[in-house]
């Protein structure tokens, strides 16, 4: 075996994503991988984050040494490939892009035809990479499909043979996107043994997140509540996680709260603590409701996300709808997303049919969704699948009520009020008429000003940070390394 390429006693956790904020985020995923090394580095581990290159600001506005560069063939097809390292070690961990022209070289994450491709290109080069340099680290730890690879290939490919000791860990953030792809895309693949096809395959395909379940030392899911929910509905892989549940943990993500604090945030309009949170949420809230024409007097509920079904997205138009219908609610409204065409077509409408109601952004912008949660009230969350949800938790950290479906990760971090010590509103189907009693329960206590207020108060000293999580991967990275 090579030797490990670490100066330190130091643990070194190597993470691979498709995603990580601030270079390139989509959702919850680039979040996590944003947050989690640089926890673990404050807590004296050695972490890397290894990522494709995307043409993105942050690559643009920062410097980067090229540490790497090599070729390998994918199937028939030669790609050169180069890694680079960011230099001033910005994000608190060290950041490494993988380079390939013509498939790791693009402007956003996913929807390319040729995503198999893409993604099969990142994951070999990386193995070339290590390999090649001989660097050795004590724990692979792989993030969703896009990674689901490694581990089959560092463990039945001669050509890795150099980490087969390494244990890895694989956390599915969504198990409904598995990655799948037909058995002829099994020649671009590194070569393997044959003898072991069947870690690669569910239902006649080559399935990825299948094959990282299989095949990773451990994994872990988002919350424990998405742990268990896995079992019933994986998109085709409940026996397979009902099989490797004993090789299993749930570790509720957590918030990285140097970016999400109300009290330094840079990008609000009025900083504020929880002694001031009323005042300063309403300095917030006058200025969103002016500029998107809202009544800044009456509560303000907010939607943040993707439109898209797991989200519960499509309900929104018919909750708008039967909200707006009764005269005697006073409300507003404020929606931040984008995604299913029909549901950005409706709410566009429902925009222009109730101004002054109901203000709209399609699209994402991270200082408008860092100034909704400060001035909202509430945050509703009528989500199909949430398999943590970090929104929920974005919400508290700034004094926002959320109003969610109790489902995986919501499930796991929001009590309702009517509990002893609940500090939110959870209702139980995917339907527009259970969010909508929701939604008057909100504004039934919205009146209580002085309840209303302590709820506030109370959710913002909750701790969703990322110190207890990372703790527990600490844990399970020293379990499986010792």
């Amino acid at each position: 075996m090579a030797k490990k390429n670490v100066n330190d006693s130091a643990q070194h956790i190597i993470h691979l994503s498709a995603e990580c904020y601030p270079v390139a985020k989509v959702g919850g995923l680039g979040d996590v991988v944003g947050a989690l090394p640089k926890y673990l580095q404050q807590a004296g581990l050695r972490a890397w984050v290894v990522m494709p290159w995307y043409n993105k600001p942050f690559v643009k506005a920062h410097d980067f040494d090229v540490i790497y560069t090599g070729s390998f063939l994918q199937g028939s097809r030669p790609l050169e490939m180069k890694v680079l390292k960011e230099k001033s070690n910005v994000l608190g961990f060290g950041l490494y892009l993988i380079h390939i022209p013509g498939l790791l070289d693009r402007e956003d994450p996913y929807g390319y035809s040729d995503e198999s491709e893409q993604f099969m290109a990142f994951q070999h080069g990386f193995l070339h990479w290590i390999t090649q340099a001989g660097i050795i680290p004590d724990v692979v730890h792989c993030h969703d499909h896009h990674t689901g690879l490694i581990p089959f290939l560092m463990y039945h490919s001669e050509r890795f043979a150099a980490l087969k000791d390494v244990p890895t860990v694989a956390t599915v953030h969504n198990g409904q996107y598995q990655g799948w792809m037909d058995w002829n895309k099994a020649i671009l693949l590194p070569a393997f043994d044959t003898w072991k096809w069947g870690l690669l395959d569910w239902d006649k395909t080559i399935n990825p997140l299948a094959a990282l379940i299989k095949c990773a030392t451990v994994f872990t899911t988002v919350s424990e509540g998405y742990l268990q929910e896995l079992m019933t509905q994986a998109n085709g892989l409940e026996q397979l996680f009902n099989m490797e549940r004993a090789k299993s943990i749930g570790i509720v993500n957590g918030i990285d709260t140097a970016v999400w604090n109300p009290e330094q945030d840079t990008m609000l309009i009025q900083n504020y603590r929880a002694s001031d949170v009323q005042a300063g949420k309403m300095r917030n809230k006058a200025y969103l409701s002016d500029t998107y024409g809202l009544d800044a007097s009456k509560p303000l509920l907010a939607y943040i996300g993707r439109f898209a079904g797991e989200k519960g997205a499509d309900l929104l138009p018919e909750i708008i709808e039967n909200i707006f219908a009764d005269n005697t609610v006073q409300l507003s409204v404020m929606v931040l997303g984008s995604g299913d065409l029909q549901v950005q077509t409706t709410m566009t409408y429902l925009a222009e049919k109730y101004p002054g109601k109901l203000g709209i952004y399609i699209g994402y912008q991270e200082e408008l969704a860092h100034r909704i949660y400060a001035a909202a009230d509430f945050l509703i969350m009528p989500s199909r699948v949430e398999p943590c949800g970090l929104n929920q938790l974005y919400s508290m950290q700034y004094g926002t009520l959320p109003i969610v479906r109790s489902t995986g990760g919501l499930k796991d971090t929001v009590h309702d009020i009517s509990e002893p010590d609940g500090y939110g509103i959870t209702f139980v189907h995917a339907s527009a008429a259970d969010a909508v009693f929701a939604i008057y329960r909100a504004l039934e206590l919205y009146r209580n000003k002085q309840r209303m207020q302590q709820l506030r108060k109370q959710l913002m000293k909750i701790d969703f940070s990322w110190d207890k999580s990372a703790d527990k991967y600490i844990a399970l990275y020293q379990n499986i390394t010792e």
